[in-house]
C-alpha cells in the first residue's frame, strides 16, 4: 500500500466520522422533541455507524503501517479485528432498538412535528447515500476492508431511515401511532441482519479462511500459464486487512538455472499482483529431474 492510497482511506474515513457526527446530533434532537421513537432509533442506529466510522479511521491508520519486529506480516488483521467490533455494535443497536419499541408499543403517546422528523430522513438519506458510495469507491480501489465495513453501514442506514420516512408520513396522514414502534422493530431487524453478516465475515477472515474459489482460481491458472512450471501444490491463501497472503510450492527443472527460475516466478508473482492486487505471494522452489516427472509432487 503506498502512501497516496494511505492518506486517501484516512481522509474517506475521517469524511464518514464528521457525515455520522452531524447526522446523530440532528436525529436526536428531532427524535426527542417530536417523541417519535422510530426516529430515536435512527439516531442509535446512526451512532453505531459513528462509532464504527471512528474504529474505521484508527483502523486504516494502524493497517497501512509497515511491518516491524513484532509484526512480520504488517498490520492488516487490525481492518478486520475492527470489522468484527462493528458488528458486535450494530448487533447491541438491534437489541436497544427493540427494547424500546416495545415500551412504546404499550403506550398511547402520538408523536407530534412530524415534518421535522420527515425533513431529517430525507436529509440523512441524501447524505449517507453520498458518502457510502464514496466510502465503497475507495474500498474497493484500496482494498479496505475497514471502509467496505463502514459503507455497508451507512448503505443499511440508506434503507431504515426510508422506511422510518415512510412510516412518519403515514402517520402524519393517519394518526396511527402504533405504527411508529412497528417501524423502529423492522428497522432493528434490518440492522441486526447487517450485523449478523458483517460479524460472520470479519471471524472468518480472522480465523484465515482460505481466499474465495474464484480468486484461488485465478492463482492456479496463471501458474498453469507457465510452460516452466512442471506442478505445484501446497497452495495457501488468506487474508490480512486490504491484502491477500499467498504461499505456495512450485516444481521446476533440477537443471534450470538459478536466474532463470527466479525469474519465473518473478513473473508468477506480478502477473498475480497484477490480477488480483495488494498481494504478498511467497513461492518455495523444488527441483525435479526430466526423468522422474512422474514421481514429482503433483498439482493440488
Amino acid at each position: 500500500m503506498d502512501y497516496v492510497d494511505s492518506k486517501l482511506k484516512e481522509r474517506t474515513a475521517s469524511l464518514s466520522v464528521i457525515s455520522n457526527t452531524a447526522l446523530v446530533v440532528l436525529k436526536l434532537v428531532v427524535g426527542f422533541f417530536t417523541g417519535a421513537v422510530s426516529i430515536v432509533s435512527e439516531a442509535a442506529h446512526s451512532a453505531v455507524d459513528l462509532l464504527a466510522a471512528l474504529i474505521a479511521f484508527y483502523a486504516v491508520r494502524k493497517a497501512d503501517q509497515p511491518p516491524d519486529d513484532n509484526h512480520a506480516y504488517g498490520h492488516g488483521k487490525v481492518e478486520n479485528l475492527s470489522g468484527a467490533i462493528e458488528a458486535v455494535l450494530i448487533i447491541v443497536a438491534a437489541i436497544w432498538i427493540v427494547y424500546e419499541a416495545g415500551h412504546k408499543l404499550q403506550g398511547t403517546y402520538v408523536p407530534e412535528f412530524l415534518e421535522y422528523g420527515i425533513v431529517v430522513m430525507l436529509i440523512s438519506i441524501v447524505v449517507n447515500y453520498w458518502v457510502s458510495s464514496k466510502l465503497h469507491k475507495v474500498a474497493v480501489q484500496t482494498g479496505s476492508h475497514a471502509l467496505e465495513a463502514d459503507a455497508l453501514h451507512l448503505q443499511a442506514d440508506i434503507w431504515t431511515s426510508a422506511g422510518v420516512l415512510i412510516g412518519l408520513v403515514v402517520i402524519k396522514i393517519t394518526g396511527l401511532a402504533w405504527i411508529d414502534p412497528v417501524i423502529a422493530i423492522l428497522v432493528a431487524g434490518v440492522v441486526f441482519k447487517a450485523g449478523y453478516g458483517m460479524t460472520k465475515k470479519s471471524l472468518y477472515e480472522l480465523t484465515d479462511i482460505s481466499l474465495p474459489l474464484n480468486e484461488e482460481q485465478i492463482i492456479i491458472d496463471v501458474i498453469k500459464s507457465r510452460t516452466e512450471v512442471i506442478s505445484f501444490h501446497q497452495l495457501r491463501t488468506r487474508r490480512s486487512g486490504s491484502r491477500r497472503l499467498i504461499d505456495m510450492h512450485l516444481v521446476l527443472y533440477k537443471d534450470m538455472h538459478l536466474n532463470k527460475a527466479h525469474t519465473v516466478c518473478d513473473q508468477i508473482e506480478a502477473e498475480i499482483k497484477e490480477k488480483l492486487e495488494f498481494c504478498d505471494v511467497v513461492i518455495h522452489l523444488e527441483p525435479c529431474d526430466h526423468e522422474d516427472i512422474d514421481a514429482c509432487p503433483l498439482n493440488e
